[in-house]
């Protein structure tokens, strides 16, 4: 198996969620019509929706070298120096769930932008039904060139009045290992938070240094939120990354939810564990006022 269709350890926890019922979810068809991936497996009908009302929302194209980035951003209405908060995706593209978790951080007070990262392929990842179509897509992304897209969202939030010296980072599944990564790379960070995502990588040229590789280097105070029922992500490892960063003299919060499977803050699929969920995202909130972000 070459790396590029790898199933990562996001993926494996992800795959391996117990299965439930059908009862509860929406019709393949209407949740294609509300924007939600079907690659992660059937969408619950009772998703959370957050309005627009007091927000500036919508779709906008991020220059990177000599193409453009597709985004979506959501900001408080006529609050020019909001702080700024990326949000880094899973691996189905920029779908529902993420621009509803952009609007629910501008609610918070953040300008929050969702950059499409993995466009450069050419494919709707939102519109891809099996996982396997997609792991050669987000496993050929190089972290040089991730990091590069991200600094140069930053950029572009700052252009848009965004107040970049009040940075975050958060995100989820294959987006948690980015905040990690991020974390690793940036000087401007304030602070990320890292849902479930990856520590340790399978050997690909493309990805030098694994979150737990980086441990030495992070620059920025990163709040860890797991899964104590993570079939791709054990607890061992969560502990082991932990250990390398106390040892390192960086500061870390990890919070692990015992019950919760991977996935258990997305809210559109059967892993969603709605008491962790809410939990881990106070917390989120919780560290990112603490370090300066929101305010």
């Amino acid at each position: 198996m070459s790396f590029e269709t790898t199933m990562t350890s996001d993926v494996v926890g992800l795959t391996k969620v117990a299965p439930l019922s059908r009862r509860g979810f929406m019709s393949a068809t209407a949740a294609v019509a509300a924007g939600y991936t079907l690659a992660a497996g059937p969408v619950r009908a009772d998703i959370i929706t957050t309005d627009t009302s007091g927000l500036q929302a919508g779709d906008a194209k991020i220059k990177v070298g000599s193409e453009e980035m597709p985004a979506y951003f959501a900001g408080p209405a006529g609050n020019a120096k909001a702080p700024v908060v990326i949000v880094a995706m899973e691996i189905f593209g920029l779908h529902e769930y993420i621009r509803d978790v952009t609007r629910r951080l501008a609610k918070l007070g953040a300008f929050a932008v969702a950059p499409d990262y993995y466009f450069r392929k050419g494919i709707d990842l939102t519109k891809v039904t099996d996982i396997k179509e997609l792991l050669p897509v987000v496993n050929a992304k190089p972290d040089a060139e991730l990091l590069s897209d991200l600094d140069a969202t930053v950029a572009w939030a700052g252009s848009q009045g965004g107040d970049t010296t009040k940075l975050g980072i958060i995100g989820f599944c294959r987006g948690g290992r980015t905040v990690w990564e991020y974390a690793a790379h940036s000087g401007a960070l304030k602070a990320g938070v890292a849902f479930y995502g990856t520590l340790v990588d399978p050997a690909n040229p493309l990805w030098p240094k694994s979150p737990l590789q980086l441990a030495p280097e992070m620059k920025a105070p990163v709040l860890g939120l797991y899964g104590g029922a993570d079939t791709g992500i054990p607890v061992a490892q969560v502990e082991q990354m932990k250990a390398a960063l106390e040892q390192s003299k960086k500061t870390a919060d990890f919070k692990i939810y015992p019950e919760a499977p991977h996935g258990f803050h997305a809210d559109y699929r059967g892993s969603y564990r709605k008491d962790a969920a809410e939990d881990a995202w106070k917390q989120a909130e919780a560290w990112f006022k603490k370090h300066g972000v929101l305010s």
